[in-house]
């Protein structure tokens, strides 16, 4: 079988490598050097980096792989699309040829990394083989090409983007966290972003399971005709499957976990705590295992992450707040005078919504392509290059009892590879300040 990968990310690396190990003849192109270079070719993976040959329209595929963060209009990818080839991601290639492998699936805008990441460590109860993987950065081929899959059960990140390549996903429980608005850049439309979340249970039958937030009003106006069992959700309500009473988080009548135990900041953390107590659950984790875990879990980097405290001021490093539902949730987190850094690559869904949300911030510290987006908040702000330059102020001007929020509300494209290599240098900026 002759396959084309399309970009050399990650994914596109990982997939390679496993199809190769299939025994498939395998091309794999991206725009940008690929330094892996040399390993993939000793491995018979033929490599075009720099640009996308011509050459390659002119040849017939078996199978097309494209990374998800590759636009379809994007002209080397429009031109098989317009051809009839189907788009695949790597997590459908990955997976179909696995159906011994149980898997959990979690999308949604916000909230999605956290709660995969506590359901994948509730899962290795289980097997200590069991992880986590997809789009919290670990590719499902590079799970299923170094693992025993028998008895492998996946907690699954899946974005959009993703799922608009995966014609076969089933897994045994789904959940979409929640919809706001984020990715027009790439989907067009809101509408159109909100529709790539419903297709994770598209496959899913009456033996499966969809957690449905009906706390979150798209949420319910998207998910309907749903073909599997629901379990619902709130924070606010107590007629749900899941909910919060007597400041404890249930599954209809079995105790998840004690909010007084529970060691992370804000509602929406005890929201996906509740989802990935519920999926462990489904998955067979015992609920002692799942309570003792969830009293104990201290969070996931860059995700409202503590870094440090310095004369009182505690820095908050939350880099994943890559859009503006991210950066309310932030910062209802906190009840004290907040400095905010915020600002990066424009995803052209504006920061309006953020308006009712910054009564507590002392002061906009606004940075990179966007900065000038943030001034109509009406809230103190002053304008800079970069980051470290608006971190240097913020530590400059911050007094005992307040925090310094890094929650961008952006993207991390116009001056960072990714949100990861921003919020790490946050956290050396931080911990330069706490050594001097």
């Amino acid at each position: 079988m002759k396959v084309l990968v399309i970009g050399a990310a990650l994914s596109g690396i990982a997939v390679s490598k496993l199809m190769a190990a299939r025994g498939e003849q395998v091309w794999l192109t991206d725009m940008k050097p690929v330094k892996e270079r040399e390993e993939l070719e000793s491995l018979g993976i033929r490599v075009f980096d720099g640009g996308h040959p011509d050459f390659l329209k002119e040849m017939d595929w078996d199978l097309i792989i494209k990374n998800p963060g590759i636009k379809y209009s994007v002209p080397f990818v429009k031109y098989f699309v317009d051809k009839g080839y189907k788009m695949y991601n790597e997590i459908e290639i990955a997976l179909r040829d696995h159906p011994e492998i149980r898997y959990l699936a979690i999308t949604g805008t916000n909230g999605k990394t956290t709660t995969t990441t506590m359901l994948g460590e509730m899962l290795k109860k289980l097997n200590p083989a069991n992880v986590a993987c997809g789009n919290v950065g670990l590719p499902v081929s590079e799970v299923v090409m170094d693992r025993d899959t028998d008895n492998l059960t996946l907690a699954i990140e899946i974005a959009g983007f993703q799922l608009l390549g995966c014609y076969s996903f089933h897994p045994l429980a789904s959940v979409i966290m929640n919809l706001t608005p984020d990715h027009v850049d790439y989907f067009g439309t809101v509408d159109a972003y909100y529709k790539s979340k419903t297709l994770v249970y598209q496959n899913q039958n009456e033996d499966d399971f969809f957690i449905m937030n009906v706390d979150d009003e798209n949420v319910r106006e998207y998910c309907k005709n749903v073909p599997c069992q629901i379990i619902t959700l709130s924070l606010v309500r107590t007629d749900t499957d899941l909910h919060v009473a007597d400041r404890k988080a249930w599954f209809r009548d079995i105790e998840l976990f004690s909010l007084d135990k529970f060691r992370l900041p804000g509602m929406h953390n005890v929201q996906n705590a509740l989802v990935a107590g519920c999926m462990a659950f489904l998955a067979g984790v015992k609920p002692e295992d799942i309570r003792d875990f969830l009293e104990t879990f201290m969070g996931v980097e860059h995700r409202i992450e503590y870094v440090a405290e310095i004369d009182g001021v505690r820095y908050y490093n939350d880099s994943k707040g890559t859009n503006v539902d991210s950066t309310i949730m932030a910062l209802k987190a906190f009840d004290c005078p907040v400095r905010l850094l915020v600002g990066g690559y424009d995803k052209k869904t504006g920061f309006a919504d953020l308006k009712p949300y910054v009564g507590n911030v002392k002061k906009m510290y606004a940075f990179g392509n966007t900065k000038e987006q943030f001034i109509p908040l009406g809230c103190s702000i002053e304008l800079f290059d970069n980051m470290e330059q608006a971190l240097n102020k913020a530590h400059e001007e911050a007094r005992e009892g307040e925090v310094v929020l890094l929650s961008p509300a952006c993207a991390s494209w116009d001056q960072f590879p990714n949100y990861e290599v921003r919020g790490k240098l946050f956290k050396q900026q931080v911990h330069h300040f706490e050594d001097n």
